[in-house]
């Protein structure tokens, strides 16, 4: 064995996913993808969800309670709205196994560390983590194993152990992410700049066109162009997801929308005035940006939904 193989991280022998949505059903078809061969178990509150789960062969087991599904996982992933990861924590914690490395997959750091620090034994690694890649569309059966290719998990190690982390690392990145480790109020503040805000906006402008009343419902689905379906495309997302995002990163998502308001009242005031050298150094400015999340493979389509989303 070389000495590159010898620093190899371990993989994980049972991973437990509690919570089977988008991400979770995703991080399982791409484990197998990548031949993982890791026992994977899994939980879902809902009934519905659960059977719907054991139909399209999610998971080796689908257990009916959280604390059966991590009994023995060297691996735990919380992949439940970041408002009740606290509460799930509290539920697992007594039934981790020693050693084991507890992480999660929300949008939202700092709320999820206080939240779920607490609950976790001595013995027992936390390491927060948040792969960036999502679509609008949720449940067990909406996900697929490319989903994570070429995105980032961000990495927040906290006081976790190297080893641990390290570990961790290496699991994400056999998904297909890119890793990097990430301050926790860094982190928080640089997802309200990349998806809370453009999320926020998108449910507003929808939000104003349905508020239009001289404007049908016919006719905005009709005239949609790209850019409100756009809007609406993100603005499909799970509404109990994003209701615990703005309410767990309030202070990161309010200083955001500050700076955005100032913006926006900027070009308000340059289009009311016909400063038409303005709106064009400030668009040529912008446009940049797009090109630059282009060259950095950061804008690929998700796979039709109807053919092949696991393989």
């Amino acid at each position: 064995m070389s000495a590159a193989q010898a620093q190899q991280p371990a993989p994980y022998k049972k991973v437990a996913l509690i919570g089977l949505g988008l991400i979770a059903s995703s991080i399982f078809w791409a484990m197998r993808r990548a031949g993982m061969a890791a026992e994977v178990s899994g939980y879902a509150r809902s009934e519905a969800t659960r059977d719907t789960a054991r139909r399209l062969g999610l998971c080796d087991t689908v257990c009916d309670s959280a604390i059966e599904a991590v009994e023995g996982a060297d691996l735990v992933i919380l992949c439940v709205p970041v408002g009740v990861m606290g509460a799930v924590a509290a539920e697992i914690a007594p039934h981790l196994a020693k050693g084991a490395t507890v992480t999660d997959v929300g949008s939202v750091k700092k709320s999820v560390i206080e939240h779920v620090a607490p609950h976790i034994p001595e013995g027992v690694d936390f390491v927060p983590a948040h792969p960036m890649a999502g679509t609008e569309h949720s449940g067990p059966d909406s996900g697929f194993a490319s989903l994570f290719d070429n995105r980032w998990c961000l990495i927040v190690p906290g006081d976790a152990r190297e080893e641990a982390v390290l570990r961790l690392e290496a699991f994400w990145q056999a998904l297909g992410t890119n890793t990097e480790r990430m301050e926790v109020e860094h982190h928080d503040q640089v997802c309200a700049v990349v998806s809370h805000i453009p999320h926020l906006i998108a449910y507003t402008m929808v939000g104003v066109a349905d508020d239009l009343r001289r404007v049908s419902d016919q006719e905005v689905i009709k005239f949609s162009a790209a850019g409100f379906r756009d809007f609406t495309r993100i603005a499909a997302s799970d509404p109990t997801m994003w209701r615990d995002v703005f309410l767990e990163n309030k202070e990161a998502t309010l200083e955001i929308l500050g700076r955005f308001a100032e913006e926006l009242f900027v070009l308000q005031r340059a289009i009311r005035s016909g400063d038409g050298d303005h709106l064009f150094d400030y668009f040529t400015r912008t446009r940049a940006i797009r090109r630059g999340i282009i060259e950095a493979g950061q804008d690929t389509d998700a796979p039709d939904f109807g053919r092949g989303k696991r393989e």
